[in-house]
């Protein structure tokens, strides 16, 4: 759900919280069932094993179109890069 939220881009300041946004009609699709048939997902974590991005596909039907929808054999693809969070060195 992390990366799903971080693939969408909206200005930060204009972005609705994680659940406003994945929950709304227009994205459930692209998270609800996770898991079915059709789904695949790769994520990539750093050396302390925290989730940093991640690569995913789904299929969607006619019955039931993505925003990127072109038939029902074709996945749809997502990509995300979770931004570095600033650091500070303590010293």
């Amino acid at each position: 759900m992390e990366m799903l939220y971080e693939s969408i881009y909206i200005k930060k300041e204009e972005k609705p919280s994680i659940d406003e946004l994945l929950n709304s009609n227009e994205l459930r699709k692209y998270h609800e069932n996770w898991g079915r048939e059709g789904d695949k997902a790769l994520i990539a974590v750093d050396d302390k094993d925290i989730p940093i991005g991640a690569v995913w596909y789904r299929l969607f039907s006619y019955k039931e179109p993505s925003y990127g929808y072109i038939n029902d054999n074709t996945p749809e693809m997502g990509i995300a890069i979770k931004e570095k969070e600033a650091q500070t060195d303590a010293k």
